[in-house]
C-alpha cells in the first residue's frame, strides 16, 4: 500500500496508436455503437416477468448505480457476458454510457426534463454480480491482466478515502491554452502530452516549450476512491504456506462500505500499476504491481454462507431426518474429535460452541439471527469455552479439530500473539506515511471461532485487550487519529496449563487457574482436564491409541472420519434457525419453589440460555424445551461449578510437617509484615521443609484468616 494513492499525474512518452485506419477504424466504431445499442436495449426491455422491468425501475429509483446480474445479461444476449469478461476495460465504460443515456431518456419521459445529449461516462456506476464460482487468489496471474475475475477473501486493511481525478484540466504556461485530459481508472494516472498544440498566430511569437502544462486542480473532475487489502480466507491457505493478499481499488458508491474483517466475494478487473518506490529502482521500468479494480462486491453474510440455496432438496431432507432421531444429540457429540478417547462432556460443550446460541441485536445487518431489543443493546450468542489442566490431555487436539470443522475459524498461540495481533493494529505505510487499520485474529474470525492455545502464556496486558471482544464482541480503536469500532462476533476456545505445569491438588482452584476473575467470568464453560492415574482408564486409553495407529484399514478410517467431518461442517452451515423459549418454559421459569436455587451471576445465567439455544439448534428446532435447559444446566454444573469446587479436597487438619511449616512461617513473618509467596516458599524449602507442606500450611492459615493475599496473590500479609 505504497504510493498508489498520492493522486499524481504521470507523464509518458508512449505513443497513442489508433485502433486502425480507414475502414477498420470505421468498423470498430460501428461495432461499439451496436454494442452500446444492445446495452441500452437490455436496460430498457429486460423483464423477469410480465410487465416487470427490474433494471429500468431500479435506475429510476436509484439513478446513482445499477446492479447487473450476469445471468440476466446472458439470457438477453449470449455474447454480452463473454465480451465483458474478456475486455471489460472497453465495454464497461460503454455500459455506463448506455445507462446514462437510458436514465436521461427516462427522466425526460417521467419528469419532462431535458436529457443530456451526451451523458458523461460514470454518471451511473455499473456494478456486476454473478452466481459463478470464484477462483483461487493463487490462480490469478499475468494471463488475467485486463480480464474480469471473481475471487473471495477477507478484508484485512482499508485506507482513508481520497479524491481521484477522472479528468485533469491542464493549462499551458506560455499561451494559457486549456486542455482536458482523461485519467485512467483505478490506480492509473493521466497521460499528458509533452508539447502544446497551440500554433503561433503572429510573427515573433515564441512557440510553446516542451512540457508546458500545469495542473489546474480546481477545474478538474474527481470521484471518491479507497483502497483495500484482500487476503485469502484462512481455510483456503494450503498447509505451510503464507496467506496471499492483493490490493483492491474501489470508487464512487463502493467507498466506505467495507471494514476490516469483512469476508467478500468481489468481481473486478485485474490491472497493473507502477508503484512509486519501484519507479526509481534500476531495472524496474518494466515491472508492474497487480491490483484489482472492483466492479462488484458481495458480502459473505449468513444468506450465502448458511442459506438453504447451498443445499439440494435431498440434503435438506437428510438433515431433517437426522434431527428427528432420538439420539441426534449423541450422534453429533460422537462426531466431535472421534480420535480422542473419553472427555464426553468436553465434546458436548464443543458441539454447543460450534452451533452457538442466538445473538440478540438491534437491526444488525450481518448478524446470524435478528432479534431486536427495545433499547438497542446487543447480547452475544457465541459460547466461550476454556480447557485448563494437565499436559497430554488432548487440549490442543480439540482446538485443531474445531479449527478444521467450524465454517470460519482462526487458530493462534498465546505465546506468539500480542494484543494488536489478536484485536487490531494501526500501521503506518513506509512510503506514503499514511496510517491504516489492519484487523487481527478476532476480527478475521468474525462470525466463527478463534482458537487460542497456550492461553496462560499470554502477557496479562494482552489478555486485558480481549475483554471487550469476548463480551461486547466489538473492538474499539482510538490510535493515530483513527477512531472506529470493529466487529469481533466470534466464539473463543482457549486452552491453558496451570502455573506449575500440572494441576496441583494441594492448591486451590484460583491458584491453579492463575487468571484474573475479569477474564474467567467471560467464559461460559471452564473444564478442568486432569490426567488421573487409574490403571483401567489408562489401559483403555492405550488400547484406543494403539488401535488407531495399528489398524489395518487406517486409510479407510481416515476417509471415513474426513467424510464425517465434512458432513458435520455442512450440517453447521445449514443450521440457521431462530430460537425462542416456549411459553411453557417461561411459565416454569417464573414459578418458584420447584427447584433449589443456585447462586450464579448474570453472565452465568446468560451462558445457560446460550447453551439451551445451541442444544435446540442441534435438533433444527426453534423452541427451547425443558430437556434442553436441563442438559445445559448439567453441562454448566460439570464444568464451571465443579471447577470452582475442585482443588484441595483433603482434610485440612495439619500433620506434623505442616505444623512445622506453620511455625516457621510465624517465626519468619511478624504480624503486619508482608513477603512474596515465592520467596517465602524458597526460604523454607532451603531449611529442609517440603514445598507441598509449606503451601498446605499457607492455605490453612489463609482459611483461618491469619494471612491474606495481596497484589494478585503474589504477596502474603500476616494478620494474626
Amino acid at each position: 500500500m505504497s504510493g498508489w494513492d498520492e493522486g499524481a499525474v504521470f507523464y509518458s512518452d508512449q505513443a497513442q496508436f489508433p485502433r486502425g485506419a480507414g475502414d477498420a477504424n470505421q468498423a470498430s466504431l460501428t461495432t461499439r455503437h451496436s454494442i452500446l445499442t444492445k446495452f441500452k436495449e437490455f436496460i430498457r426491455s429486460f423483464e423477469t416477468s410480465r410487465h416487470v422491468f427490474p433494471y429500468r425501475e431500479s435506475l429510476i429509483q436509484n439513478p446513482k448505480f445499477l446492479l447487473i446480474d450476469f445471468e440476466d445479461l446472458g439470457a438477453f444476449d449470449i455474447d454480452l457476458p463473454s465480451m465483458l469478461r474478456s475486455n471489460p476495460v472497453d465495454y464497461l465504460p460503454l455500459f455506463e454510457t448506455a445507462a446514462g443515456e437510458v436514465l436521461a431518456s427516462l427522466r425526460l419521459r417521467v419528469d419532462g426534463e431535458a436529457g443530456k445529449e451526451e451523458p458523461v461516462t460514470g454518471e451511473v456506476q455499473i456494478l456486476l454480480t454473478s452466481k459463478e464460482d470464484s477462483i483461487s487468489m493463487r490462480a490469478v496471474g499475468a494471463q488475467c491482466i485486463s480480464k474480469l475475475v471473481k475471487i473471495a477473501g477477507i478484508t484485512i486493511a482499508a485506507s482513508r478515502t481520497k479524491a481521484k481525478a477522472t479528468y485533469v484540466t491542464l493549462m499551458c504556461k506560455n499561451c494559457k491554452n486549456v486542455k482536458t485530459v482523461p485519467c485512467r481508472p483505478g490506480l492509473g494516472g493521466a497521460v499528458v502530452p509533452r508539447s502544446c498544440d497551440h500554433i503561433p498566430q503572429t510573427a515573433g511569437e515564441e512557440p510553446c516549450p516542451i512540457d508546458p502544462w500545469i495542473v489546474v486542480p480546481d477545474k478538474s473532475k474527481y470521484v471518491d476512491q479507497q483502497t483495500l487489502k484482500l487476503q485469502e480466507n484462512p481455510e483456503d491457505v494450503p498447509t505451510g504456506e503464507l496467506p496471499r493478499n492483493i490490493l483492491l481499488s474501489v470508487d464512487r458508491h463502493l467507498v466506505q462500505t467495507i471494514v476490516p474483517g469483512t469476508r467478500l466475494t468481489i468481481m473486478g478487473i485485474y490491472s497493473i500499476y507502477q508503484a512509486a518506490n519501484s519507479a526509481a529502482q534500476k531495472g524496474a521500468i518494466a515491472i508492474r504491481q497487480p491490483y484489482i479494480r472492483v466492479v462488484g462486491i458481495e458480502e459473505a453474510n449468513d444468506a450465502n454462507l448458511r442459506g438453504p440455496s447451498a443445499f439440494t432438496a435431498e440434503d435438506v431432507e437428510e438433515f431433517k431426518k437426522f434431527a428427528l432421531e432420538a439420539d441426534s444429540y449423541k450422534n453429533i457429540c460422537f462426531k466431535i474429535a472421534p480420535s480422542i478417547y473419553g472427555h464426553e462432556d468436553v465434546k458436548k460443550a464443543l458441539a454447543c460452541q460450534l452451533f452457538g446460541g442466538s445473538r440478540k441485536a438491534c437491526c444488525e445487518p450481518r448478524s446470524r439471527y435478528h432479534y431486536e431489543l427495545p433499547d438497542g443493546a446487543r447480547l452475544r450468542g457465541d459460547i466461550n469455552v476454556l480447557l485448563l489442566g494437565d499436559p497430554s490431555t488432548a487440549k490442543s487436539q480439540f482446538l485443531k479439530f474445531v479449527e478444521k470443522t467450524a465454517p470460519i475459524a482462526v487458530y493462534t498461540s498465546g505465546k506468539g500473539s500480542s494484543a494488536a495481533g489478536l484485536t487490531a493494529s494501526v500501521i503506518r505505510d513506509s512510503s506514503s506515511r499514511e496510517f491504516y487499520l489492519e484487523g487481527g485474529a478476532m476480527v478475521l474470525a468474525d462470525g466463527g471461532v478463534v482458537c487460542i492455545d497456550e492461553f496462560d502464556k499470554m502477557r496479562p496486558e494482552d489478555r486485558v485487550a480481549i475483554h471487550e471482544a469476548m463480551e461486547q464482541q466489538t473492538i474499539s480503536i482510538a490510535k493515530a487519529g483513527i477512531t472506529t469500532v470493529l466487529n469481533s462476533r466470534t466464539a473463543v476456545l482457549a486452552a491453558a496449563n496451570p502455573p506449575s505445569g500440572r494441576y496441583d491438588d494441594l492448591k486451590t482452584t484460583q491458584d491453579n487457574i492463575d487468571l484474573q476473575t475479569t477474564i474467567l467470568s467471560r467464559f461460559d464453560l471452564i473444564f478442568i482436564v486432569k490426567d488421573i492415574r487409574m490403571y483401567e482408564q489408562d489401559k483403555q486409553i492405550a488400547h484406543h491409541i494403539i488401535k488407531i495407529h495399528a489398524s489395518a484399514d487406517a486409510a479407510s478410517n481416515d476417509n471415513r472420519v474426513s467424510k464425517e467431518d465434512n458432513w458435520l461442517k455442512r450440517y453447521l452451515h445449514a443450521n440457521c434457525i431462530k430460537v425462542s423459549m416456549s411459553q411453557d418454559m417461561r411459565q416454569r421459569a417464573n414459578e418458584s419453589g420447584e427447584a433449589a436455587a443456585i447462586p450464579i451471576t448474570v453472565r452465568q445465567l446468560e451462558a445457560i440460555i446460550r447453551l439451551s439455544e445451541s442444544l435446540a439448534k442441534m435438533r433444527l428446532s426453534h423452541i427451547v424445551t425443558e430437556d434442553n435447559v436441563g442438559e445445559a444446566i448439567r453441562l454448566f454444573n460439570v464444568s464451571t461449578i465443579d471447577a470452582s469446587k475442585s482443588g484441595i479436597n483433603h482434610d485440612l487438619t495439619p500433620d506434623n510437617e505442616t505444623k512445622q511449616a506453620e511455625a516457621q512461617i510465624k517465626r519468619r513473618m511478624g504480624i503486619g509484615s508482608h513477603i512474596s509467596e515465592r520467596r517465602l516458599i524458597d526460604d523454607l524449602t532451603r531449611m529442609g521443609l517440603n514445598e507441598s507442606s509449606v503451601r498446605r500450611a499457607i492455605l490453612i492459615m489463609h482459611q483461618r484468616e491469619e494471612v491474606e493475599y495481596k497484589r494478585e496473590r503474589r504477596i502474603i500479609v500476616r494478620k494474626a
